[in-house]
């Protein structure tokens, strides 16, 4: 076991939904390249930024969503430093009074549930994107200055499992708000990533080390899990004036960090509050308007699940992992479809063929009207588990309706009088095998079931099928 305790903190940066940008009527989406901009995007001398009412609304959403306090009063500041890919030298932020303060949201980690402190949520505008070659970089400003809000969590999380927990939590809920796509591959969700070990019989905290710009998941679990390792490693080998304060890059070939310079004094951006926007004033009435928005979000979704439709945490969970797959499921049962049956379907038959096909849920023809073509007759027991599975790959096949597929050729037999009928004469014509499953050897009553669907071709209702044989040759 470790002697060292991992400390971890996160600031998340997530690209909002908008038609326009932060400040700007540049517009905020895919393009060709630097065709998305404004002369206010580009820093153009006498420029006059105007705020996103949109984008507030929006980081307003996820600032009570995660129960933190919204000021009465919103500030934007400059946050200034030179970079290629800020063009005006300076950032749009905000420092002094931000959309939210002091929040907090619970995760489910490994089956312990825990609550992640979150310090600050904070609107501002994103950089260009730089692409860099071994003799150039190119800078695309397309993105510069599209609405960006980032999160800073306490410095709360002791693992990387929670961090990729919680990752995964917030960008469940940006999207079932309607925030954001949060399509790490699209560069609309990242994060930079502060880690440091402190030991378990002291209070004070070890020297941070931030990694910067981490794109995916799984290279923030990969980033924690190697600096607990590099950092413990020059602890125990004595070396502590090696673990300085720093920041490093994820290098995804090595599975590494790498140093990219030293942070031995805070860099001095010389904030100051923007001064062509005004404070203004956030009305109460708005807030709880917004507040009144704020959709069912994932963890109170898969509690309805599990407590009021009866699904297993296991099943809950797949289906919240993806608003696509709730939206879906909440609509088969607002049609009346049995929720486990609808449940099963969605986690073994559809995400399956979704994943087969590489399509979204939004592309897939059966829709839940479709589908319930399919459940209904397998409720009513007038087709079984094998004919409706059968009919829901003839329907993807052909893109027909189930319907077309139904038909009394087809239905189940769920009549008991024509199933007695079916299963004396099956019997009659087995008599040794009865007089062996009377005499003890009750394994037969297998083949007893397996004669039925012979010589109905699979259509006898398995549950009457059984319910009647037993009651023929135990009487």
């Amino acid at each position: 076991m470790s002697k060292y305790i991992p400390v971890i903190g996160l600031e998340v940066h997530c690209e909002l939904k908008s038609n326009s940008k932060n400040f700007s009527t540049g517009k905020n989406g895919n393009g060709d390249v630097n065709t998305n901009l404004s002369v206010v995007d580009i820093g153009y001398p006498g420029i006059l930024p105007c705020v996103n009412k949109e984008a507030v609304k929006k980081s307003i959403m996820v600032a009570l969503a995660l129960n933190s306090t919204v000021p009465e009063k919103l500030t934007f500041d400059r946050k200034n430093y030179y970079y290629p890919d800020l063009p005006k030298g300076y950032q749009i932020t905000q420092l002094h009074d931000p959309v939210g303060v002091n929040g907090s949201i619970k995760i489910d980690c490994n089956g312990v549930t825990k609550e992640i402190k979150i310090h600050d949520i904070h609107l501002e505008e994103d950089a260009a994107s730089m692409e860099h070659f071994s003799d150039v970089s190119l800078i695309n400003y397309n993105r510069a200055g599209v609405p960006l809000l980032e999160l800073v969590t306490e410095p709360c999380i002791e693992s990387p499992e929670e961090a990729v927990a919680f990752l995964e939590e917030m960008r469940r809920i940006y999207q079932y708000a309607d925030i954001s796509e949060a399509d790490t591959k699209k560069g609309q969700i990242r994060c930079d990533v502060n880690v440091s070990i402190m030991d378990k019989d002291s209070n004070e905290l070890g020297t941070k080390v931030e990694v910067k710009n981490v794109n995916s998941f799984g290279n923030v679990y990969e980033t924690i899990k190697y600096e607990i390792e590099r950092q413990s490693k020059l602890k125990d080998e004595g070396r502590y004036d090696e673990v300085v304060q720093e920041t490093r890059r994820f290098d995804e070939e090595t599975g590494t960090t790498i140093r990219m310079r030293t942070k031995a004094d805070a860099i001095d951006y010389k904030y100051f509050v923007e001064p062509n926007i005004p404070k203004f004033k956030i009305d109460s009435n708005l807030v709880e308007e917004i507040k009144k928005c704020i959709p069912v979000l994932p963890n109170e979704r898969k509690i309805k699940y599990i407590n009021e439709y009866g699904l297993s945490e296991y099943d809950a969970n797949i289906i919240i992992k993806n608003k696509e797959y709730a939206d879906y499921f909440e609509e088969c049962v607002s049609l009346g479809m049995d929720k486990k049956i609808v449940a099963n379907y969605l986690i073994v038959q559809i995400i399956a063929y979704l994943n087969k096909e590489a399509i979204s849920l939004n592309e897939f023809y059966l829709k839940p009207n479709l589908l319930n073509q399919i459940i209904s007759e397998l409720e009513k027991g007038n087709i079984s588990s094998k004919q409706a599975k059968d009919i829901f790959n003839k329907a993807l096949e052909e893109e027909k309706e189930p319907k077309n597929f139904i038909s009394k050729d087809n239905a189940q037999i769920s009549d008991s009088n024509e199933l007695t009928i079916i299963i004396d004469n099956i019997l009659k014509n087995n008599t040794s095998q009865v007089e062996a499953y009377k005499g003890g050897k009750t394994n037969l009553f297998d083949y007893f079931v397996g004669q039925v669907m012979k010589e109905t071709r699979g259509k006898a209702n398995p549950s009457l099928t059984k319910e009647i044989l037993k009651d023929k040759l135990d009487n």
